[in-house]
């Protein structure tokens, strides 16, 4: 018999939370952001959930090859561009968008024998200070990108540092205006976080990421309360064992927990190898038999344990949502320190994933 964890995918949700985005942003147009395997999702398994979309935005050229392979037809861009000038001939090959943020990456598509022009995302840096031209050179760049014969549509791009939290987007779009405001071209500036808090910047193509998969930019659930949002991943598993406890009796590793009366304790078949966080303390919310109750002790590889007593009837066998539909994959996140991105993308490998329609 298997594990009793589980990981259940809903494409239903997928599906809905694109269409609400689209409503959202009206005219512009939407790059799906399935980098990371579809934010530890599988793009194999929900990239169909999506193929409403408008484009595709990744990563990863093996990932972009898989969605040709599988039928995608539309636009793929690759939002870190291309690594190595031979990398080219694969971006022919399979007619991929690439981002462009270097002067090598100018000169090696100059340089390289295509079948055709390629469509070129040029990356500003209005300020996150990773990729991207220096917001200044902007028109100069711009004029350099549209000289050369293989290059084709010329989009202008830039990425928010702080869209997602009390600075803001301002400062930079002010920027990015000042320097590329009177350049005729389509542009691509917002993320998720821009599209649900400054539609000035929705432009021509918006791109969406974790707010496709039902979760908040922020990691603050009430930022995205209201909207309609549903989470696509679900994760669950049972109550394996239950201890009862005496008081100063420990739970754990470490002794971590110790309980300060009669109090019982399930022992659910989740752990850090299954992609819980390991640093979740005591109080990271989980719900049993659909009652939300709390961790408590240390998270080990394979197991975690909870406190039964908001949950008296709770058995081996009771259901635990460790994620999902009535639990936010936010809170769980802000419990332990990190965002709900992190969660996602930990998915273990060893978790049955199903999909349903």
């Amino acid at each position: 018999m298997p594990r009793p964890i589980a990981a259940t995918l809903h494409l239903s949700a997928l599906r809905h939370n694109l269409s609400l985005i689209r409503r959202h942003v009206g005219s512009a147009n939407i790059w799906s952001v399935v980098k990371a395997n579809a934010y530890g999702h599988g793009l194999a398994r929900i990239w169909q959930g999506l193929d409403a979309t408008d484009g595709f935005a990744l990563l990863d050229l093996n990932e972009a090859i898989l969605l040709r392979e599988q039928g995608w037809q539309g636009p793929i861009l690759l939002l870190e561009g291309f690594f190595q000038p031979q990398d080219l001939a694969l971006l022919d090959h399979y007619r991929l968008t690439t981002t462009v943020h270097s002067d090598w990456q100018l000169e090696a598509i100059n340089a390289a024998r295509l079948s055709a022009p390629l469509n070129i995302y040029l990356k500003l840096n209005s300020g996150m200070n990773r990729l991207g031209f220096p917001v200044g050179q902007a028109d100069a760049v711009w004029q350099w990108a549209n000289s050369l014969s293989n290059v084709g549509e010329v989009t202008l791009m830039s990425h928010f540092a702080n869209a997602d939290n009390h600075i803001g987007a301002g400062e930079q779009f002010s920027r990015i205006q000042q320097a590329s405001g009177h350049i005729p071209a389509a542009r691509c500036f917002a993320n998720s976080a821009a599209i649900l808090r400054n539609p000035e910047t929705h432009y021509d193509w918006v791109r969406p990421g974790i707010i496709l998969y039902g979760a908040s930019p922020s990691g603050d659930i009430a930022d995205i309360a209201g909207i309609g949002l549903r989470p696509v991943m679900q994760l669950q598993s049972e109550i394996i064992a239950i201890q009862a406890l005496s008081a100063g009796h420990q739970v754990g590793y470490g002794s971590r927990y110790s309980a300060s009366g009669s109090q019982r304790i399930g022992v659910v078949a989740c752990g850090y190898a299954d992609g819980y966080p390991r640093l979740a303390p005591s109080g990271t919310p989980i719900r049993v038999d659909g009652v939300l109750t709390q961790t408590v002790g240390a998270i080990s590889m394979d197991m975690l344990t909870v406190d039964l007593t908001p949950c008296p009837q709770a058995q081996v066998g009771s259901q635990v949502e460790i994620w999902g539909e009535t639990l936010p994959i936010d809170n769980v996140a802000a419990a332990a320190g990190t965002v709900g991105y992190e969660l996602m993308c930990a998915l273990a490998a060893r978790v049955p994933v199903s999909v349903c329609p």
